[in-house]
C-alpha cells in the first residue's frame, strides 16, 4: 500500500501547497487581513516562489505520513470487521474510529515536519532582499530544523503536536466517512467499485467537510508552532492559547481560514482520492492488492 499512498500524497502536496501558505499566514499574521491582500501582497514582496516556501519537507516525508493514516485506517477497518465476524461489512461507526485513529496516529510521524512547514511558511522576508532589508531567519529546511532543536530541544518539534491530534482525529474520522458514504450513494446495487465521477465529487466534498471539522484546531496549531519565533512566547499552552485568541480576536477568528480551508481542500481530494483508487484498482488486477 505505500506506492498508493506516495503518489497520493505528494498529488495533494503539490495541488494545495500555494492554498496552505495562504491559510498559514492568515491564520498567524495580523498583517493579512484576507485570502486577496494576502496573495497580493506576498506576490509583490517574495514572488510566487514565496508561495512555496517549505515545501521540500512535506514532498520527503508525505509518503510516511500518508503511509500511517491510510494503512492505520485500513487495518482498523479489518479489526473491526473481524470483531463482528468473518466477512462482516464495516459500519458507519466503523469508518469513522478507524480514520479517527489514522489521524491520531500519523502525528507522530507529522508533527516535526509540520513545524517547518509552517516557520517557513510565515518566513515572510525575501531571500532576494537587497541591503538594508531583513534577511530570512532560517536559510531552508534543514537549517530551520536545527535552529529549532537548538533553541528548544528535540521536543521543540512537537510543539502543537496536542492541537493537531485533536484537528486530525475528528477530521479524518469525517473525511473517509463523507468519502464512503457519498461513494455508496452514489454507486448502483451490485456494482463493485464507484465511477470516477463519484470518486472525484465524494473526495472533494470529504476534503471539504473534513477541513470544516478541523479548521478551529487548525487555527491554534498554527499559531502555537509560531509562537516565540518571532517574538516573546505568549501561549502558556493549548488552553490558554484557545482562551487569549477568544479574548483578543473573538470566536470567528477561528473561522478566518475555513474559506481558503474548502477552496484548497475540493481540488486537492479530488486528486487525492483519484490517484489512490487509480493507483489500487492497477495493483489489486496485479494481484498486489487484496484489500481496499
Amino acid at each position: 500500500m505505500l506506492l498508493p499512498c506516495l503518489f497520493t500524497g505528494v498529488c495533494g502536496v503539490a495541488v494545495g501547497y500555494p492554498f496552505d501558505t495562504v491559510k498559514v499566514r492568515i491564520q498567524t499574521q495580523k498583517q493579512f487581513s484576507g485570502i486577496k491582500q494576502c496573495i497580493v501582497k506576498t506576490i509583490e514582496k517574495e514572488g510566487f516562489h514565496g508561495f512555496f516556501k517549505g515545501m521540500s519537507l512535506p514532498v520527503t516525508t508525505i509518503s510516511m505520513t500518508s503511509s500511517v493514516v491510510f494503512g492505520t485506517y485500513r487495518n482498523c477497518l479489518q479489526c473491526l470487521s473481524q470483531l463482528h465476524g468473518h466477512g462482516a461489512p464495516n459500519t458507519k461507526m466503523d469508518i469513522f474510529l478507524a480514520g479517527l485513529v489514522g489521524g491520531v496516529m500519523q502525528v507522530s510521524v507529522m508533527s516535526p515536519g509540520d513545524m517547518v512547514k509552517v516557520r517557513l511558511q510565515c518566513q515572510t522576508e525575501s531571500m532576494r532582499g537587497g541591503s538594508g532589508q531583513p534577511k530570512p531567519r532560517y536559510h531552508g529546511p534543514i537549517h530551520c530544523l536545527m535552529s529549532i532543536i537548538r533553541e528548544d530541544g528535540p521536543l521543540g518539534l512537537y510543539k502543537g503536536a496536542l492541537p493537531l491530534a485533536l484537528r486530525d482525529g475528528p477530521s479524518f474520522a469525517t473525511y473517509f466517512l463523507t468519502y464512503q458514504t457519498l461513494c455508496e450513494w452514489q454507486t448502483p446495487a451490485g456494482q463493485k467499485e464507484p465511477k470516477w465521477t463519484a470518486v472525484l465529487l465524494a473526495g472533494g466534498f470529504a476534503g471539504m467537510t473534513g477541513w470544516s471539522v478541523g479548521t478551529p484546531m487548525d487555527v491554534i496549531k498554527a499559531r502555537l508552532q509560531m509562537d516565540g519565533a518571532r517574538d516573546q512566547k505568549r501561549y502558556r499552552g493549548l488552553v490558554h492559547c484557545v482562551a487569549e485568541t477568544v479574548r483578543t480576536e473573538g470566536v470567528a477568528v477561528f473561522f478566518r481560514s475555513l474559506g481558503i480551508n474548502c477552496l484548497r481542500a475540493f481540488p486537492v481530494n479530488m486528486v487525492v482520492f483519484a490517484v489512490y483508487e487509480l493507483t489500487v484498482r492497477v495493483l489489486r488486477k496485479q494481484g498486489a492488492v487484496t484489500h481496499m
